[in-house]
């Protein structure tokens, strides 16, 4: 209903303000089309500011969403994205300014293909299947490297010219297959499996050229990743150029930004590989010269010590040594044999002049009785005994006379 009013019976601005957002409120919420122009998400902030622009009609309009809603699509959305979001127009009446609270937020052609493409990748991310832990190593020279690609593509020539130039002798078994539409992800389904059911096929390479996003879709199909995911046989991943990332890059065992890049990975390059021998061959030859080189210089230094050099000095040594303490013991014992000597001639002397025998040669005899016992006394013997007289020269008996008066000699 229209307000009336006149030149003399205005309305206040305020008044027209709640007017305003009283006919905002009544219009509900709303889905909007528009492109993100403006995109604000302050650290700390439970709120997203945005401004959608209608390039058509050069118009834009503030919208806010709380973080939660924004993050849903954080992934796949930027500044310049189209989107389409519901939301209900709220006016701000104090300063008279009118914005849209969204709810939801959902991108628009390529932005809702990678939406999606998000959420697959983080519910298999969630699964393990693009765990480091899962992929393997590529044998360092495969004899058969089987290859999935366009029939007469790009990458089948790049693949097969660049990994003959490195290694002339490499093998492929080759799946031509679909590489975009819906008869894409079953073929190369199909081909990975029979590579991979092939004993000889130690790689398998799946290549295709660039391509738009929707170009390159079948080879982030959950079933093609679950297949290569499966497989037993290492999978290398050539799909589109350096800033193509489909799922297939994740979950194979390598990725390579290019079909070329993918043929230099699978297979060593034989002149590299030349070098690479002579330089080795050269320095384990630089390394054992350096051994033995180093092994006569401590020959040469031991052979030169005075041990070596002149074994039998030490001999000689040991001998002059021995000679002398030989001759020192000799000079010793001899010295003692001659002092113990001195000391039995001495004492023999000793012997020799207290010996009863001396005392006999100085013209003394020892008076012995018949029982041998020697007389000491002039009253052990009578007139009449017979006593055995023992001189130096010899014995003979004497008898006992007459004895000479006390103090007289007889």
């Amino acid at each position: 209903m229209a307000v009336q009013t006149s030149a003399e019976a205005p309305i206040p601005v305020g008044e027209v303000s709640r007017l305003i957002g009283g006919w905002i409120d009544r219009l509900g919420a709303v889905w909007v089309e528009g492109q993100i122009t403006q995109l604000s998400r302050r650290p700390g902030f439970g709120v997203v500011f945005l401004t959608l622009r209608d390039p058509a009609h050069d118009v834009s309009v503030r919208v806010t969403c709380y973080r939660a809603v924004f993050d849903k699509v954080a992934d796949v959305i930027s500044e310049g994205a189209r989107v389409v979001v519901f939301a209900k127009p709220e006016w701000y009446a104090p300063r008279g300014e009118l914005s849209l609270r969204a709810t939801e937020i959902r991108a628009v052609g390529v932005g809702e293909l990678l939406l999606r493409l998000e959420r697959l990748k983080r519910a298999l991310t969630a699964e393990g299947l693009f765990a480091e832990a899962r992929k393997r190593r590529l044998p360092f020279l495969p004899r058969c490297v089987g290859l999935v690609t366009g029939r007469a593509s790009a990458a089948e020539r790049d693949v097969l010219r660049n990994a003959r130039l490195r290694w002339p002798a490499v093998q492929f078994s080759v799946r031509n297959v679909a590489v975009q539409g819906v008869h894409a992800v079953p073929q190369v389904i199909e081909a990975v499996r029979e590579l991979d059911a092939d004993a000889d096929v130690e790689v398998i390479v799946v290549a295709r050229g660039g391509g738009s996003v929707e170009d390159l879709l079948p080879f982030s199909d959950e079933l093609l990743v679950r297949a290569v995911a499966a497989c037993g046989t290492p999978v290398v991943s050539a799909i589109g150029h350096e800033p193509d990332s489909p799922l297939l890059d994740l979950v194979a065992d390598l990725r390579a930004s290019t079909p070329t890049d993918a043929a230099k990975r699978v297979v060593p390059d034989v002149g590299e590989e030349l070098a690479r021998v002579r330089q080795l061959r050269d320095r384990a030859r630089w390394v054992l010269a350096s051994r033995i080189d180093r092994e006569e210089r401590g020959l040469a230094a031991a052979r030169s010590r005075p041990v070596l050099a002149e074994p039998h000095r030490m001999v000689d040594g040991r001998a002059e040594e021995l000679q002398a303490l030989l001759g020192r013991s000799r000079r010793t014992l001899a010295h003692l044999l001659d002092r113990a000597r001195g000391d039995l001639e001495h004492t023999r002397a000793r012997v020799v002049a207290l010996s009863p025998a001396a005392t006999l040669r100085r013209g003394y005899a020892v008076l012995q009785r018949a029982d041998g016992a020697a007389v000491r006394e002039p009253e052990d013997v009578a007139d009449g005994d017979v006593l055995r007289a023992r001189v130096a020269g010899g014995a003979f008996a004497v008898t006992v006379g007459e004895r000479p008066p006390a103090g007289g000699i007889g």
